[in-house]
């Protein structure tokens, strides 16, 4: 299985400036090709370690949540990796591999590798092989609600989660859910989306749910508020809540992308 990250680098003299970014106040789509070298951020606690920094909040943009592709190099990592006791997070390998320690457990994380991280969890990572370690990182502070405990970490990989077709599509659209979705515990999922070729979301969804999407394989043609949009491996894409959206598998290998949401909280008032 592929899975995308940043390419990093650093296009040649012969490169047209314009690209393809489109940042507006309902949607915001980062091309691949704009994850170079020179966008890369670093992190106090992380040692031979560069970010992406691919949302955040900020008024106009991401209101819930965080996201980062990371790349450690050789004995790269942390064993203090975030600085927010309320945050959980979810750590998705792209490529390479990493160890994990939670608490008293360690695991040894691979491509397609999927972690939850509770909020003041005691955690590490750390790159222990000699080539670097891509896993995408998404950052959300917990949000309490009456009666409900924050949910226990898990580990788990791709490959043990089935992919559950969408009613009346023939499965050409799956969704891969780490969570269940009526465990009310949770209030984010990170799924993976799966549309064979020629698949497609057939009416233009709007919702209250947030969304980032970062596409891991394949191309498509996505529907971002009144624009249609051509997407491909190592693209995110940013929605607000209720941004009309809608997809036309493009190609001719599935195209998917890992998708975070905000869910099963109350509307702040």
């Amino acid at each position: 299985m592929s899975y995308a990250f940043p390419p990093g680098g650093l296009p040649d003299q012969s490169v047209d400036p314009e690209g393809t970014a489109i940042f507006t106040e309902a949607y915001a789509v980062l091309p691949a090709v704009t994850q170079r070298d020179i966008v890369t951020s670093f992190l106090p606690g992380w040692q031979n370690t560069r970010v992406w920094v691919l949302a955040r909040p900020l008024s106009g943009f991401a209101e819930t949540f965080a996201q980062y592709a990371v790349e450690l190099g050789p004995e790269g990592g942390s064993a203090t990796p975030e600085p927010d006791k309320d945050a959980q997070a979810v750590i998705f390998v792209a490529r390479g591999s990493a160890r994990l320690t939670l608490g008293q457990e360690t695991f040894d994380l691979r491509p397609g590798s999927y972690a939850y991280i509770p909020p003041s969890a005691v955690w590490t990572l750390r790159n222990v092989s000699a080539a670097p370690c891509c896993f995408h990182w998404i950052r959300k502070r917990f949000q309490p609600a009456e009666g409900i405990t924050a949910p226990e970490a898990m580990v788990t990989h791709e490959s043990e989660v089935p992919a559950v077709p969408m009613p009346d599509c023939d499965g050409v659209w799956a969704t891969q859910r780490f969570f269940d979705p009526l465990d009310l515990r949770y209030d984010f999922h990170v799924n993976i989306v799966t549309f064979q070729p020629g698949g497609r979301i057939p009416f233009a969804e709007t919702h209250v749910m947030e969304h980032g999407l970062y596409v891991l394989q394949g191309t498509a043609e996505y529907l971002l508020n009144k624009d249609w949009v051509a997407v491909g491996p190592g693209d995110f894409m940013w929605l607000r809540a209720f941004c009309p959206q809608a997809c036309i598998a493009t190609g001719t290998e599935p195209f998917r992308y890992l998708l975070y949401k905000d869910v099963n909280r109350h509307v702040r008032l």
